[in-house]
């Protein structure tokens, strides 16, 4: 009998051949252990040499869409999706930079996810810092989906929320680093990372794509002031299982080497309180950098000194951290702000908000002499505990000026180590990297130089650059393992400014106008017209604000006066009646006069009347 008319033989072993026609065997309950070479058909479809078995069909891609933190510091928001269901990875805001005039805050546009709310299964938080959990009310405030967080950062939203009236209750789940939770077809777990505030975490995600791990912000603290040191064997074993991406965090991938441990800081605090033994002691630092309170405790304690607290921030999380016992409070250590007097300075420390230079913030009216329970001078052993945010370092040094213009003795972070950063620096970014051997990797949380430096890093561990994506806002990116990483179509997204109570009222156009006022200031042309010729009843009378010292300036104020009244009697001959026409001609010509007798451009607002 020839070879081909055998029929397949069963040995003992359990293995059986593979038969030599191309019809389907059908399954006989014995395990089959070979592995079918696969090869592609004139069609150019997968099939099996062991009988035409098909090949696995690919996995769907999983589509990310960036709706902050890309090119910027602050206003963290990325968006995943994998077969119709999202979830929302933190929900930040940044502080305006100088040509925001006016502006409280700023955060992303919810929009996109307005436009699918129906497909978000939640929103996760790698922790409890403002830039990642500051939006959260205003996305509250649009659509009504659940929160998950460790317990500090639900806690610091629970407070957050007590300031805002949303007309449905939230949903806030307490999570904890290690546990595993399902959102649609995301497997979420979270994993324990170091960073300057307790409770932050990683996030690893099984999607039908494949495993994502998002960082969060992090740092590997080998000795770390409170918990554990960044859980490494996760990350390894997340990397032995196939990581699809790598979304890590960008901001000190500039920096060289490691970021120094929490510990240096305790030692440096502990030679400045030997040295301030007759000084009062103020602390400025985050007043999320819980870490870091409770190091300031711990030297008070050891040097015989009470701490009170300033900074409306400052003691509201100081209040959650107590509660949910992130913080150990020896007895007796801490008092009220209002009771200052009642100790010698020798024996206080006050920690305090305004680390950043912020115009309201304590220590800033501190320095400018306009707190109204706490007066700075020569007595005054002042600590800035943390490193100016790029942009800030001016009103830092503004401050620090005034202090010491006050006679106070300041110690900012340049000066001795009173500060160390929460974030990674480049080995650690490293060490990261060759855990979790990612298949795509894209760099988040950072500004341009910051991500490309991060991707010269990923490369220079070996990948390649078709496989490291640098995004930006309102951009859309697709990964799949068949697929590779590519461009996706873009999705709405950009800033959106809080100004008091308005969420959105204030736009480019807004901003353009204050810092119109606030450059060239204001001129207003007030005059009342005939309802039915046109002609001037009264006026023009001519308002100044910002722009000249009108009883300096009398001979411009008549000129102005007179070219307007020639203006408007003009437009009444020729019977123009159009108040828009008529404005737009003020406008342009007395703004012709102004530059030809001045130079400047100030703002000119025509008011009409009719009687």
């Amino acid at each position: 009998m020839s070879e081909t008319k055998k029929k397949p033989q069963i040995k003992k072993t359990g293995k059986m051949k593979a038969p030599a026609s191309n019809k389907k065997v059908k399954a006989s309950g014995v395990k089959r252990s070979y592995k079918p070479t696969v090869t592609a058909n004139t069609k150019g479809k997968s099939r099996a040499k062991s009988g035409g078995k098909k090949a696995k069909p690919p996995k769907p891609p999983i589509r990310v869409a960036f709706l902050g933190g890309l090119n910027e510091v602050g206003k963290n928001l990325t968006v995943f999706e994998c077969e119709g269901d999202m979830i929302v990875v933190d929900s930040g805001m940044a502080f305006p930079d100088g040509d925001m005039l006016g502006v409280d805050l700023v955060i992303p546009d919810y929009t996109y996810l307005e436009q699918n709310a129906d497909k978000i299964r939640g929103v996760v938080i790698t922790h409890g810092h403002e830039d990642h959990i500051g939006g959260i009310p205003y996305l509250l405030s649009k659509i009504n989906v659940p929160i998950y967080g460790t317990p500090l950062t639900i806690g610091l939203i629970e407070n957050k929320l007590k300031e805002h009236s949303l007309s449905a209750p939230p949903t806030l789940v307490k999570k904890n680093a290690g546990d595993r939770f399902s959102l649609g077809c995301f497997d979420i777990e979270l994993i324990h990372v170091n960073h300057s505030i307790p409770d932050a975490v990683a996030i690893a995600m099984r999607t039908p794509a494949g495993i994502i791990v998002h960082t969060g912000d992090f740092k590997v603290d080998y000795t770390p002031i409170e918990g554990k040191m960044t859980d490494l064997n996760r990350f390894a074993a997340l990397g032995d299982e196939g990581v699809l991406a790598l979304f890590a965090e960008s901001t000190n991938a500039e920096r060289p080497g490691y970021t120094q441990t929490e510990q240096r800081v305790t030692e440096s605090f502990d030679k400045l309180f030997s040295t301030a033994v007759k000084k009062r002691i103020i602390i400025a630092t985050f007043a999320s950098n819980i870490s870091r309170i409770q190091q300031i405790m711990n030297c008070a304690q050891k040097y015989g000194r009470k701490v009170a607290f300033s900074g409306r921030s400052m003691i509201n999380y100081m209040k959650v951290a107590q509660e949910l016992g992130y913080v150990e409070v020896p007895d007796n250590l801490i008092i009220d702000i209002d009771q200052l007097k009642e100790y010698p300075p020798e024996k206080i420390v006050l920690a305090t908000t305004g680390s950043q230079g912020e115009p309201m913030s304590a220590l800033s009216r501190m320095a400018y002499s306009d707190h109204r329970k706490v007066s700075v001078g020569a007595g005054d052993f002042i600590i800035i505990s943390a490193k100016p945010i790029p942009g800030n370092e001016r009103t830092v040094g503004n401050v620090v000026d005034e202090l010491l213009k006050r006679g106070c003795e300041v110690v900012y972070e340049s000066m001795y180590e009173v500060h160390v950063s929460g974030h990674a620096c480049q080995e650690e970014l490293k060490l990261i990297h060759s855990l979790v051997k990612p298949k795509y990797f894209v760099p988040i949380h950072g500004e341009q130089k910051m991500l490309r430096k991060h991707r010269s890093i990923a490369m220079s561990m070996g990948m390649e650059s078709k496989d490291i994506y640098i995004g930006d806002i309102g951009k859309c990116v697709e990964i799949s393992e068949s697929g590779g990483i590519k461009e996706a179509e873009n999705v709405p997204a950009g800033k959106i400014f809080v100004d008091g109570l308005g969420v959105g009222d204030v736009g480019s156009i807004v901003l353009r106008d204050r810092k119109h006022l606030g450059q060239d200031g204001l001129i207003i042309i007030v005059a009342s017209l005939d309802v039915y010729d046109g002609h001037v009843i009264s006026g023009p009378d001519i308002v100044s604000r910002g722009f000249v010292y009108v009883r300096e300036s009398g001979d411009l104020m008549d000129d102005i006066k007179s070219l307007s009244n020639d203006i408007l009697e003009d437009c009444s001959r020729r019977n123009i009646h159009e108040w828009g026409v008529i404005k737009n001609l003020i406008k342009d010509d007395i703004a012709k006069l102004i530059v030809r007798q001045t130079g400047r451009s100030p703002m000119i607002l025509p008011i009409l009347m009719e009687v």
